[in-house]
């Protein structure tokens, strides 16, 4: 009998995701082990580690030595890391535009609101 395989596992990132959420939401830096803690369900110490590592070779989270470990917190606010890594999609591509399309198309009815309020507002000053 096969088994699915992807039965039960996260969508891509979202396991990022929900670190970079309590990294935070926590009033300082955090420990892979406090952040394993702070997650509340089962997840190894070494998927931990290895997620804050890969968040570390991103850019998006800085840490420190505490102790005889490393402590973690996040380098940009979420808001702006989400932005900075839809810049990255598009950069460089042939097909801005069909990508642009296709992200719009795919928005629920609250967020195109939102895109075409936010379109039809002047830009700011830098």
């Amino acid at each position: 009998m096969a088994v699915n395989a992807g039965a039960g596992r996260r969508p891509h990132g979202a396991l990022e995701a929900e670190i970079l959420a309590t990294l935070a939401a926590a009033d300082g830096p955090l420990s892979a082990t406090e952040v394993q803690r702070a997650l509340g369900h089962e997840l190894a110490y070494n998927t931990v580690q290895t997620i804050l590592i890969r968040l570390l070779e991103k850019d998006a989270v800085q840490r420190r030595v505490r102790g005889r470990g490393h402590v973690y917190w996040v380098k940009h606010e979420a808001a702006s890391e989400a932005a900075r890594r839809m810049s990255a999609t598009l950069a460089g591509r042939l097909d801005r535009s069909a990508v642009l399309q296709r992200f719009a198309a795919e928005l629920d009815d609250d967020d195109a609101r939102t895109l075409r309020a936010l379109l039809a507002e002047p830009p700011e000053a830098p």
